[in-house]
């Protein structure tokens, strides 16, 4: 397994992703290797710094970076040797298995759409957001920022995305597919929420429970839950700051410590043609190792190739 790390993506890189990828390749298999991508003169002084001597981590040399504060689009068309369009180059060429970055998360999302493009039949490629549950282990809500207006059609195949990925990657064997919605009767909600509750209602391929409401979140009532970028992005980052309020009070418990963005690394991208997951910019060592362990699971469940499957077929 190669796993492809921007190792100039986030507001502490290079150090902080030299770190995570030495935490991470010590939990890898011994023939998985971490191909960090980036400025090789950046990159080889800190794994000697650091006394790395295994055989777990390659560097691919990407003279260019694209900052925080780039235009997206702009900015890949003009910086082809950078760290995330050589990363994307990697794995649209299958020299990689997964492409993890913590950069400029517009230039992610382009980059995917653009280079290894959505899986054909997929309507609109997703961020998924992993929800900690108070029985343990994690939900999936579906989307968190990539689509802000989605059509009900869109949202029912979030339903099935999230399915698959719940499935497989997250091991719930047969996922419960929850619509976020202001009440859980079926007339509740938008005109577009409405009808995406009939549509999901009549999806003989996930197992639909009806509408949920904010407060289900975190119970049990469901593994996946379906929403627009917009509502799903306000609900991620009100999660963040319930674990930035607690921690700065110092209050501390083991599942709220949950809440905090280090304890999955990132959030994938569903639906295109290869494994990607993008990590927040202000990513530490730890976030980034628990990053490239969530790149790693998606490989090693053939998340990418069940939905090539689904929906290519």
């Amino acid at each position: 397994m190669r796993i492809a790390l921007d190792a100039m993506g986030g507001d502490y890189a290079p150090d902080a992703v030299v770190k995570g990828a030495i935490l991470a390749a010590e939990q890898l298999e011994k023939d998985d290797v971490i191909l960090l991508i980036g400025k090789e003169d950046a990159i080889q002084p800190l794994l000697n710094e650091y006394n790395y001597a295994g055989n777990n981590i390659k560097i691919v040399h990407a003279s260019q970076v694209i900052e925080m504060g780039e235009h997206p689009t702009k900015a890949l068309s003009q910086k082809t040797d950078s760290s995330i369009a050589v990363g994307y180059g990697l794995l649209k060429m299958q020299k990689a298995d997964a492409f993890c970055s913590a950069g400029n998360t517009g230039a992610m999302l382009v980059g995917a759409m653009f280079s290894v493009k959505a899986v054909e039949g997929i309507l609109r490629p997703s961020i998924g957001g992993l929800v900690p549950k108070l029985n343990g282990g994690f939900g999936i809500i579906l989307d968190v920022g990539a689509n802000a207006d989605c059509k009900p059609e869109v949202l029912e195949q979030f339903g099935e995305i999230g399915s698959i990925y719940a499935k497989y990657v997250l091991e719930i064997p047969n996922p419960k597919v929850g619509l976020m919605n202001l009440g859980e009767e079926e007339g509740k909600g938008t005109v577009v929420t409405q009808a995406a509750h009939q549509r999901l209602k009549a999806n003989t391929n996930i197992n639909f429970i009806g509408n949920i409401e904010g407060r289900d979140l975190f119970n049990d009532r469901a593994d996946v839950i379906v929403c627009d970028g917009y509502t799903g992005n306000i609900i991620l980052k009100l999660a963040e700051n319930i674990y930035d309020i607690l921690n700065e009070k110092n209050m501390h418990d083991p599942f709220f410590d949950k809440f905090n963005y280090e304890a999955v690394g990132g959030s994938p991208i569903l639906g295109i043609n290869g494994n990607a997951v993008i990590g927040h910019g202000v990513s530490s060592p730890k976030a980034i190792c628990n990053m490239v362990l969530q790149a790693q699971k998606m490989v090693s469940s053939k998340l990418s190739e069940r939905f090539q499957k689904k929906y290519s077929a």
